[in-house]
């Protein structure tokens, strides 16, 4: 493999001490007379002091840093080790731009960069992607080595592409060399863990890896989270040409779902003449009568008397509608639901073929079983004051008024729960062949790559409601009160649960691409790919209690061309300006159902672009990296129902009227700022910022200020850091303190058809700390979360938030030999 050129590159002894440092390079006898070899061919992280400087995600041909003409943020595994980031979830507060989504019902990694969605892949190859809730499990940071994260389309590179970007997990290798480590950790909430890591040369050229994991807790509100896990990998050095690099991954998880948080008081303050304020019952009237064509007066909506209303008024605070109720510690998790129990087990076969001195194939063959069953409550709606179309409290958006006569103000009704069951299997190929050459001064890689995959999904949800929706007489209980909610007994399946979807699907895609990587001088470095992707989907509906019966299987094509252009150009060797512009696609309607494409014409193809205009920049010799990137990244293609449109049937309606049009879309503008320093052995700091706005635009609003949205539960801004310094010679070791603050800005979870145009949840500000001691093999960690004890939601949700960690603890002890 060729290593980029750079105007402060080293010489090869110095990339050589740097590859050993990363353990890159086998320590036998045996690797050491490849260690040339490898130096030139074997695809490794190019590592001064504690950064990592070179990335091979946005090109898949390693080039430094400092001259690639991309957005990518790498976290490296010590500062995931410092946090204790035991899942992906902890460790997105390092990369600028990477949130929680909103409305993610709190399943899984639905996670955001920009606002928009997220692939993840480990070392390349899938690992779930924007699938919606029941296809992305909580990921593990167990064996993961360090986290790229590439922001912008990538189809071209790793197949079907989410618009937001990639999350590359680069898991753990075998080494030659021997070396085992034992880790038990213990903290609040009765949460304990124990994991053993070992690897070992078996002969001379074969090496093994083996990590185990388990860990429980019962979790703040009783959210619980269950874990075991294996990886098993095996790398097999056949030659100085081959190597083969086989692993093997299973996860039996079980992680509780919240979908509703601290929820939202529906009191719609349009509905109430003047600004929040102080309530009586006079500021609630009931719905003004009115007179049918008999003469006999009628009411509107649920009519209340005087004291109740005066009950009702007194209940409603200033923050309702606006901001979610905190419930403090209780939870409206009912015992009905049960954890989202997953199921993952993938085998992946690595082969890498070194052509010549400048020239590899490398190919990946990966399967992957995921398997799903959960139940969740998804409505819990506690439906206070609010005109909707025109009717005050019109049932069953109104306030609960039981058959005794008596007003819950707190009660929530019209619930729903889900129970979902899905899985999903997949097969991806992909082969990426890299040809480095010459040409006098100028130098370059031909990169191409070719991808295949085949995803088969099943899906089958049942709900079951309580009286607004359940007419068989056996519903589930209302909750009288969310502030201390009564449950229904049994089982979710004794509440007559009806079938609401229920479908097989499969999704198949292949693609073909070309990347030129050119070094161009030592300063000016281009890259220019441009690849064509086919996506072909098949859906059949299998029954429910609205369609019952087995109907024809439908498909669509999505195919065509991306693109990817940038150009880097290191002004100084402290300092590069780059450019990035990309388009990738992404599948239309992956979960959704897909129409007769005779009634309904195929659907133009969801896209995606990016713009990003950005400086990298370093200092001390390299123990600094930071950059700062200008981005404009959309989803576009997206459909909405045509106003033009008449529901009546007829030949002199709709003529020459679609149904649907197709270019609504999701806008991220904004700018990144990442920066890592580790200096001196001593200081090391990782620092981020973002400032975004993400939009909805929705070219059916007739009102042209309603045409952009705030995206719901994105940012506007957030930040983090994490300061880290190393006490040398403290009673024979070191002592490592750290502290950590995370800043997330205000976010909406605005729904003006629940009555909610402007629900909001505050913006927080986070801090933790670690103290870790050094001892020879022994190394002890505390880690304390929220030292503050602040009050804050880490997730936005339907119509509300899910309340954060109270401050807690966890102390981990590992022992290395």
């Amino acid at each position: 493999m060729q290593f980029s050129r750079s105007l402060n590159s080293k010489s090869v002894l110095a990339t050589a001490v740097k590859v050993a440092l990363l353990g890159g390079v086998v320590a036998s006898a045996h690797a050491a007379d490849k260690a040339q070899d490898d130096i030139e061919r074997i695809s490794v992280y190019n590592k001064h002091n504690a950064l990592i400087l070179e990335s091979g995600t946005a090109t898949k041909s390693n080039m430094a840093l400092m001259q690639t003409p991309a957005a990518v943020v790498i976290v490296d595994k010590d500062l995931l080790d410092s946090q204790t980031a035991n899942t992906l979830q902890d460790a997105i507060r390092n990369v600028s731009g990477f949130t929680q989504a909103g409305n993610n019902y709190g399943i899984g990694d639905n996670l955001a960069i920009r606002g928009l969605g997220v692939n993840y892949t480990y070392d390349g190859m899938y690992g779930g992607a924007s699938l919606g809730n029941n296809y992305n499990p909580t990921r593990s940071m167990t064996n993961i080595e360090s986290m790229e994260v590439l922001k912008g389309p990538a189809t071209g590179l790793y197949g079907i592409g989410a618009a937001g970007g990639v999350v590359n997990l680069i898991e753990k290798k075998p080494q030659f060399e021997e070396a085992y480590e034992i880790s038990t950790k213990v903290g609040s909430w009765n949460t304990y863990g124990l994991m053993l890591d070992a690897t070992n040369a078996i002969t001379d050229d074969l090496a093994y890896r083996v990590v185990l994991n388990h860990e429980r807790s019962d979790g703040y509100r009783d959210l619980q989270q269950n874990r075991d896990e294996v990886y098993a990998s095996l790398k097999f050095e056949a030659s100085n040409d081959h190597s083969l690099l086989f692993s093997a991954a299973y996860i039996d998880d079980a992680v509780q779902v919240d979908s509703v948080g601290d929820p939202v008081r529906i009191v719609n303050w349009d509905s109430i003449s003047g600004d929040p304020r102080k309530l009586t019952g006079a500021d609630l009237p009931n719905e003004s009568k009115f007179t049918d064509e008999n003469g006999i007066v009628e009411y509107l909506g649920i009519q209340l008397t005087d004291a109740q209303r005066e009950q009702l008024a007194a209940s409603i605070s200033t923050s309702d509608g606006l901001r979610p109720i905190d419930l403090g510690d209780t939870s409206l998790v009912s015992p009905l639901s049960t954890p989202n129990e997953g199921k993952e087990l993938r085998f992946k076969l690595r082969h890498d073929w070194h052509l010549g001195e400048e020239s590899t194939l490398t190919q990946q063959v990966l399967w992957r079983q995921y398997d799903s069953d959960l139940v969740r409550q998804t409505g819990s709606y506690n439906y206070v004051y609010w005109e909707r179309s025109g009717n005050i409290n019109a049932t069953p958006r109104a306030p609960l008024v039981t058959e005794d006569g008596q007003l819950h103000p707190f009660a929530a009704r019209r619930q729903e729960y889900r129970r979902a069951v899905s899985d999903e299997q997949t097969w991806q190929y992909f082969g990426d062949l890299q040809i480095g050459w010459n040409f006098g001064d100028i130098s370059g890689e031909h990169l191409i790559s070719a991808n295949y995959e085949n995803r088969d999904m099943s899906f089958k949800q049942w709900s079951a409601y309580d009286a607004d929706g359940n007419k068989s007489g056996n519903a589930i209980p209302y909750i009288l009160d969310i502030r201390n909610p009564n449950w229904g007994t049994g089982e979710f399946m004794d509440y007559d649960p009806i079938v609401r979807s229920n479908y097989d699907k499969s999704l198949t895609a292949y693609g073909i691409g070309a990347q030129e990587v050119l070094y161009l001088t030592d300063a000016l470095t281009m890259r220019a790919g441009v690849a064509y992707t086919k996506i072909e989907q098949k859906y059949q509906h299998l029954g429910t209690a609205r369609a019952q019966g087995v109907e024809p299987e439908n498909d669509t094509d999505d195919s065509g061309m991306t693109y990817t252009f940038g150009v880097n150009y290191q002004v100084i060797p402290e300092l590069s300006a780059f450019i990035n512009v990309g388009k990738g696609r992404t599948a239309f309607g992956v979960l959704s159902s897909i129409s007769n494409n005779v009634s309904v014409p195929n659907p133009p193809d969801s896209e995606s672009e990016t713009l990003d205009i950005g400086i990298r920049f370093t200092a001390f010799d390299e123990d600094l990296l930071g950059s700062i990137v200008v981005f404009d990244t959309k989803r576009t293609n997206l459909r909405y129902a045509n106003p033009e449109y008449d529901e009546q049937k007829g030949p002199e309606f709709n003529a020459g009227i679609p149904r649907y049009k197709y270019d609504n879309n999701e806008t991220t503008k904004g700018v990144e700022f990442d920066l890592n320093l580790a200096l001196a052995e001593a200081w090391k700091l990782n620092v981020n910022a973002t400032y975004q706005d993400a939009v909805s635009i929705r070219h059916q609003e007739i009102d042209p200020d309603k045409r952009e949205a705030p995206k719901k539960g994105i940012p506007e801004k957030m930040a983090g850091t994490w300061l880290t310094h190393t006490l040398p010679q403290v009673m024979g070791g070191e002592l490592e303190l750290s502290l950590g603050m995370q800043y997330v800005g205000e976010r909406t979870v605005n729904h003006p058809s629940f009555g909610l145009p402007t629900a909001k949840i505050d913006s927080f500000t986070r801090w933790d700390m670690s103290a870790a001691y050094y001892l020879d093999s022994v190394h002890v960690q505390l880690n304390i979360e929220n030292l503050a004890d602040e009050t804050y939601y880490s997730k936005a949700l339907f119509l509300g938030g899910l309340p954060g960690n109270e401050r807690n603890a966890k102390l981990t002890v590992n022992y290395q030999f």
